[in-house]
């Protein structure tokens, strides 16, 4: 599993309980900066994904 997925993970969740924090106690720039991390936690995720699948695919292709 490629790393990204990992750390994507990681950042998604951690900027979630951040957003909630920041929305909990009506902290704006904290519930932005979580979601904006968890966002990215996302993506990076994501990259992760599509990193694993290229692999899989081309060792697919090379028997």
């Amino acid at each position: 599993m490629d790393k990204n997925r990992t750390e994507g993970t990681k950042h998604e969740i951690k900027g979630a309980v951040k957003e909630v924090v920041g929305k909990v106690s009506g902290n704006k720039v904290k519930e932005v900066t979580g979601n904006l991390e968890k966002n990215a936690g996302k993506l990076q995720k994501n990259i992760g994904k599509a990193t694993d699948d290229a692999r899989r695919e081309l060792e697919k292709r090379r028997g």
